[in-house]
């Protein structure tokens, strides 16, 4: 099995150039011209693309790895996984919940409920220009989640969603007998190993756990694909974040 890199250069529908960079040889440069318009309907001409290729991908063989610059794209590897009738289960790495709704949440970040869509609750519009099927809530491991807003820790309390908040739970617990999708928001890193974050919370593993948890996943020869929230290339001026995220990556794909 190979892995097959699908780079989205953007922030939600904005380009990101500086993400660009880490291209490489082999690589699918997901860059198409957005039409002007709505949000999500310029998203989901990204979207539409990482779900194809993720499609693609599995029926070849291979490992789909999407990097991209907001945890929306996820749901593009959920479709694609899908797409290709393969019945899985989502771990998802993040700092912060992505679990709001219009509903819920206080600033009205599309970026912060992804999951809550992942799972059904809320719009469903990025959802259905997929057409797709929302996951079942107990489909989903979700940690660390230490940043979270009142009610939108509410909502995760009273969902089916497993939460561990300490991510080296991860390392004891019982893990589904099924292919996995392993979602990692790069926030999860503690801020001294990977500063150039856009959305700054204190706190969680460092390089060295994290790569001890990713380690662990990856011997369970489970993984099946992996979506990457990335960093802030502006930010980055030393390529610190970059090259402890992108070594993360590389525990976890067994490279």
């Amino acid at each position: 099995m190979g892995d097959n890199t699908i780079l989205t250069p953007y922030f939600l529908d904005e380009a990101l150039p500086g993400l660009e960079q880490l291209s490489k040889e082999g690589w699918v440069l997901n860059k198409p011209d957005l039409p002007e318009g709505e949000q999500q309907a310029r998203m989901s001409v990204l979207h539409t693309n990482i779900a194809a290729e993720v499609e693609s991908s599995l029926r070849a063989g291979d490992r789909p790895v999407s990097i991209a610059g907001d945890c929306c794209t996820a749901i593009a590897v959920t479709a694609g996984i899908q797409h290709a009738g393969i019945e899985h289960r989502l771990i998802w790495f993040d700092a912060h919940g992505d679990f709001n709704t219009w509903q819920t949440s206080p600033s009205g970040f599309l970026g912060g409920m992804p999951l809550a869509m992942l799972v059904g609750r809320g719009e469903q519009t990025l959802l259905d220009a997929l057409a797709m099927q929302a996951l079942a809530e107990d489909r989903v491991i979700f940690t660390d989640g230490r940043d979270l807003d009142p009610l939108e820790r509410l909502a995760l309390e009273q969902s089916a969603v497993v939460h561990l908040k300490d991510p080296n739970e991860l390392l004891r617990y019982e893990l589904p007998d099924y292919p996995l999708h392993i979602h990692f928001d790069t926030d999860i890193l503690d801020p001294e190993t990977a500063p150039a974050m856009n959305y700054f919370a204190a706190g969680g593993p460092d390089l060295d756990q994290l790569k001890e948890i990713f380690q662990h996943l990856a011997a369970t020869e489970q993984v099946l694909a992996v979506s990457l929230s990335s960093w802030n290339p502006d930010l980055d001026r030393d390529r610190r974040t970059q090259r402890a995220c992108m070594k993360a990556l590389e525990v976890l794909l067994g490279v």
